[in-house]
């Protein structure tokens, strides 16, 4: 890491602790603490969506070269029971995403994508709970070396909030950093910020989800994923999900190519607000 990366990096992690330490939120009693959303979080939990979904590209045709399965697997794991710091804990993620040539004869996997992370979170209480802060210390590998390596860490916050009772949204930003000897133009094309919102059109049945990351660049690059969910579990968080990909970035080592994907399959939905 250079000298300005490293100053970015130390500069902003500064910044967002003075940040998050000076919320102005309304104080929490001693009583409300021991029975917070922290004491009640599970100290090991799914973070990110949890899926198995197979599917074709729709730009161009279908044959059993670019058909595939993507999957992933993603959990939380608390590091400490005991909140800190006006009530924010802390908290390791991780998170792996494949791409499997399932329909291929020797059904290779044509990437796996691992996502480690250190951060720092806060739920925003007034009078009752407005949503999570969350702070982030985030890298990002393809795990392969020479021409094919692809990686890159970033520091981010986001906050995560509803919108009436049915809709939440997720807005984060990232400083990247660590990229530029394996792919200088990465962030051309994955951006430096992305918004999510999901909504429940029937109220734990049926939900519609939308990814938007815009390049960072004046032509238009990025990604958008748009996702349909339907529970026939009733009482679970496990959804069948139609899927379709379309832009930049799904993967690391062809991050710089355009993919139209559409895909079916499982999904262990993970949502911090709406249940």
């Amino acid at each position: 890491m250079n000298k300005q990366n490293s100053l970015i990096v130390i500069f902003s992690i500064i910044i967002t602790f003075i940040f998050i330490n000076n919320l102005t939120c309304q104080s929490l009693t001693k009583e409300n603490i021991k029975d917070s959303l922290i004491n009640k979080m599970p100290s090991f939990s799914i973070y990110k969506d949890n899926y198995f979904i197979t599917g074709v590209p729709t730009n161009i045709t279908p044959t059993k070269y670019n058909a595939d399965v993507k999957y992933q697997v993603s959990f939380k794991q608390l590091l400490f029971r005991k909140s800190f710091s006006q009530n924010s804990y802390l908290f390791f993620t991780y998170t792996q995403k494949a791409f499997w040539d399932i329909y291929r004869s020797s059904s290779p996997f044509e990437e796996i994508n691992f996502n480690p992370s250190i951060g720092i979170g806060k739920p925003i209480i007034k009078e009752d709970l407005k949503g999570y802060l969350v702070f982030m210390i985030e890298h990002e590998s393809n795990g392969r070396d020479s021409i094919y390596s692809r990686s890159w860490s970033n520091i981010s916050l986001s906050y995560i909030t509803k919108i009436g009772h049915n809709t939440e949204v997720n807005i984060k930003g990232w400083i990247p950093f660590l990229y530029k000897e394996d792919n200088p133009d990465l962030i051309e094309y994955i951006g430096i910020s992305e918004l999510k919102i999901t909504h429940q059109i029937i109220p734990k049945r049926l939900m519609f989800d939308v990814t938007i990351r815009k390049g960072f660049s004046w032509d238009w690059k990025g990604a958008v994923q748009t996702q349909i969910l339907y529970n026939p579990f009733k009482k679970s968080n496990q959804f069948l999900v139609l899927e379709w990909f379309s832009g930049h970035a799904e993967s690391l080592t062809n991050y710089n190519e355009h993919v139209s994907m559409i895909r079916f399959g499982i999904i262990v939905k993970s949502n911090y607000l709406i249940k």
